[in-house]
């Protein structure tokens, strides 16, 4: 009764926080265990009381800062350098920006909706067609929940009760295989429709873009390096790359204004506020579930199935692509974690390094899917051009983004190597 009033809930459009915090005040009602309802308001705040979630309202405000101070647009300038001449460079150059803010901040939808402003207008100019130019930026959305930092690793870090630098580590061979997937799709795309080649700045430019592109590439080095180097947590390195977009924004760019702040601030606050709540209502959800021995009985179902932990990751992989489809991926990544992380560990032996990477990256793929597809509405709404439009032009990015949780499932290494 308890999983009916939850989709329900959900199937009613309420919001997931209160779907998930409503339905465990339900089972708490229901069971008539008063030790339980005493402990619900401990759960609430238990779920949050950890110092490293306030890198997720940190990194929200750097990426905040970022496009406010012009550094997204020197970002994409950096790019024109390195593959603006290829054919399709345009839309090289639309990645390999993706892959430069996917290193700072952390969030796909936030991504999505600031390189869609930026770079779809300018590959329409081009030629390229608007469902085309909307799916490659929804797919460099794809990238960071990969490339560290990550706010789903963050989270997964501090449900797995692992390192979130070792987290952010782990994520960086996978983000470099699956940008290199994405531009193998790019390039085939730009032979079948014989995009335009694009032009390689000349010395002039390449000089400026250079010089004003370094300060903005300075903040994913500033995030990596704290974290590699050891000299900061994940917290404090997001701490440094607000402070050091907003230096660089107003003293180096001079585009933005401190009369701009109360109302960036405001925005970060909401958003963060937003995520916040969810994670407290998914944790008295995940307590529940935990309670009722869950995760036991699905590790005893799945046990009859398969002791194969390769096979075990394919089951993974294509429940958490349903369950993405229509649950939010961090709520998901809370209800999810708690059943599936103990059976990863305790009967197939799998590293919670490769099972975080991989479940993440899975969740993140239903922002990109019918029927709630978050990431393809925020990208129809910034461009203008219909979900299902940039859905079938999305499909080869979709794909490759699977042929990487194959090889990340079947080759741990693949995750491991740099911890």
């Amino acid at each position: 009764m308890t999983f009916a009033v939850f989709f329900i809930l959900l199937f009613l459009s309420v919001p997931i926080a209160l779907v998930l915090a409503l339905t465990a005040l339900w089972y708490i009602g229901t069971s008539s265990n008063s030790v339980l309802f005493d402990s619900y308001p401990q759960q609430l705040f238990g779920a949050i009381e950890s110092y490293g979630l306030l890198a997720i309202p940190l990194f929200m405000l750097a990426g905040e800062l970022m496009n406010e101070g012009g550094l997204t647009s020197r970002l994409i300038n950096l790019a024109r350098i390195l593959v603006g001449g290829f054919r399709g460079g345009l839309a090289y150059i639309n990645l390999v920006a993706n892959m430069m803010m996917a290193a700072i901040m952390g969030s796909a939808a936030s991504q999505i909706a600031i390189m869609s402003r930026a770079m779809v207008p300018a590959m329409e100019k081009e030629g390229y067609s608007g469902s085309y130019a909307a799916a490659i930026t929804s797919a460099g959305g794809l990238l960071s929940p990969i490339i560290p930092p990550s706010m789903l690793f963050v989270l997964f870090g501090v449900l797995a009760q692992i390192p979130i630098a070792e987290m952010f580590i782990a994520g960086i061979l996978p983000g470099l295989l699956m940008s290199f997937l994405f531009f193998v799709v790019i390039a085939l795309v730009g032979l079948v429709q014989q995009y335009p080649k694009g032009d390689w700045p000349d010395k002039a430019q390449r000089r400026e873009y250079l010089l004003m592109g370094l300060p903005a590439a300075s903040i994913p080095l500033v995030i990596i390096g704290g974290i590699l180097t050891g000299l900061a947590t994940p917290t404090e390195s997001a701490a440094l790359a607000s402070l050091a977009a907003l230096l660089i924004g107003k003293y180096i760019y001079k585009d933005l204004k401190f009369s701009q702040l109360p109302e960036i601030l405001r925005r970060t606050a909401l958003n963060a506020g937003m995520v916040i709540m969810l994670i407290s209502a998914a944790g008295v959800f995940g307590w529940v579930v935990v309670y009722e021995q869950i995760p036991q009985a699905a590790a005893a179902w799945i046990a009859e199935q398969t002791s194969d932990p390769f096979v075990f990751m394919l089951m993974v992989i294509g429940v958490l692509i349903l369950v993405g489809m229509v649950i939010d991926g961090i709520a998901a990544l809370i209800l999810v974690v708690p059943i599936l992380l103990p059976i990863a560990q305790d009967q197939f032996g799998i590293s919670p390094y490769q099972f975080g990477v991989v479940v993440c990256l899975t969740l993140v793929m239903g922002l990109l899917t019918p029927p709630v597809g978050a990431g393809l509405f925020i990208g129809s709404s910034m461009t203008g051009i219909a979900p299902m439009r940039i859905f079938r032009s999305l499909l080869p990015f979709l794909l490759a983004t699977l042929a990487t949780l194959v090889l990340l499932a079947a080759m741990p290494e693949l995750v491991l190597a740099l911890i």
